[in-house]
């Protein structure tokens, strides 16, 4: 008798554990349209390749300009540049111009329909 309670006991743990687990519905927003990346390469030398992407870049980010190291430095500020498809900011920053009256052109964004292009910063 003591086997046969034995074995019942076992059978009842073991279907016990056989049990399948709830089954919970989640659903979500669908992802965002994939953003595009278009690189081309620029006829001259003096201004680096474009990037074309279809999300608008963030606002521009407050910074604090940190003192001057000498008269000949220029602040290059911060800017939304775009890597890894992703944005990310390129934080501001003095730095010494790459000839006697070289002038920095700052680098942007410009609205081309649904699509933003990025032009990059150079010494002019």
């Amino acid at each position: 008798m003591t086997a046969l309670l034995a074995c019942c006991g076992v059978i009842v743990l073991l279907t016990g554990c056989a049990s399948e687990p709830d089954s919970h519905l989640v659903s979500a927003l669908p992802p965002p349209a994939p953003t595009q990346t278009i690189i081309t390469a620029t006829p001259t030398t003096s201004v680096p390749n474009t990037i074309v992407v279809t999300q608008a870049p963030p606002a521009v980010q407050q910074e604090v300009v940190l003192a001057q190291p000498s008269s000949q430095h220029v602040w290059i500020a911060g800017y939304w540049t775009w890597r890894n498809n992703r944005y990310e900011w390129m934080a501001g920053h003095w730095e010494l111009p790459p000839n006697t009256g070289a002038v920095w052109v700052a680098p942007r964004w410009e609205q081309h329909g649904n699509a933003y292009k990025f032009y990059e910063g150079y010494w002019n």
